[in-house]
């Protein structure tokens, strides 16, 4: 389709994407070459620390790069089609949505991709986003290095959640619809892939395993969790043995603080546990957590009752 398109084409393409607020046709294009080609100055790159106590790599883009990303995400990659199984990183689905297609099974077993965004190479972005076949060649090329550093996926880019669920996505339909033909449940979160029902574990393991090493992706031996019926079953922070929850611990916390407020008072009660926040800061919070348990379990009454009260102090 493209074979016969010339530069002059390209820019236009280009220029019909909208991707930087500048209606100097010339300045668009020099300004997208400049930063697709020089992507390493407009990226912050730094370290967080994970729960494990590892180190995290961010590569934050600058302010133009990342505007870029947006419109590229707005107006390129949304419009393309996802898997179902895929629980995360678009509009219309949440951690619940996750967690629902697993509520009350006989057995959940966990699986994490090592070293997932890391591993998503230059090439593997260029042909599930940007194709030959919808976009010319030069186009496709300059889309790929404005969403990626070094050749591979980044943490930190508005573009980069996204397109891990295209790269994903003909793994989850495979993956997804053996284990529909199989009656078990399946469903991703990012880098957490999630299986339930009443299976063979290691011959399940051995297929998702195989099915990853095709796309160069390994699975982190460390994380391989199988939770039975008996243990508390968890998926993405929430219980699902029964129905959808938050986990108990968390649901008592909120219990105690609101029995402690109601007892000796907010003032009191913020002076017995050494806090530094502000009456209005601590209830902002604490009203926070009361509406993500809430998001859960919208019928829940005894947290419907904490939410009630919690605004009445806060004066609304």
């Amino acid at each position: 389709m493209w074979k016969y398109i010339g530069k002059k084409e390209c820019n236009e393409f280009l220029l019909s994407l909208f991707l930087i607020d500048e209606k100097d046709s010339k300045k668009y294009i020099n300004k997208l070459y400049s930063i697709s080609n020089n992507i390493d100055n407009n990226y912050r790159i730094y370290k967080i620390k994970k729960r494990n106590g590892k180190l995290r790599t961010i590569y934050e883009p600058n302010s133009t790069l990342k505007y870029i990303q947006k419109q590229i995400l707005k107006n390129v990659l949304e419009e393309k089609h996802i898997s179902s199984f895929a629980k995360a990183y678009h509009k219309g689905v949440s951690l619940k949505d996750n967690a629902l297609v697993h509520v009350n099974k006989k057995i959940i077993l966990k699986l994490d991709i090592k070293n997932f965004f890391d591993n998503i190479s230059f090439y593997q972005v260029y042909n599930s986003c940007f194709p030959i076949e919808y976009y010319p060649k030069s186009v496709g090329m300059i889309l790929t290095y404005l969403c990626t550093y070094d050749g591979h996926l980044t943490q930190g880019s508005p573009t980069s959640s996204y397109i891990s669920n295209l790269v994903m996505r003909d793994f989850d339909e495979e993956i997804g619809n053996y284990c529909v033909n199989n009656n078990i449940s399946y469903s991703r979160y990012s880098d957490d892939m999630t299986f339930s029902g009443d299976f063979d574990v290691s011959e399940l393991i051995i297929k998702v395993r195989k099915m990853l090493l095709k796309l160069g992706f390994e699975l982190n031996k460390d994380k391989i969790s199988i939770i039975n019926k008996s243990r508390s079953q968890n998926v993405t922070g929430l219980v699902v043995n029964e129905k959808v929850q938050v986990c108990k611990k968390y649901r008592n916390k909120i219990r105690q603080e609101i029995y402690y407020i109601k007892k000796f008072g907010i003032e009191s009660h913020l002076k017995k546990i050494n806090s530094s926040l502000t009456k209005e800061d601590y209830i902002k919070k604490l009203l926070g957590r009361i509406l993500y348990v809430l998001q859960i379990d919208e019928n829940n009454k005894e947290f419907l009752e904490y939410k009630k009260y919690i605004k009445f102090l806060n004066g609304n």
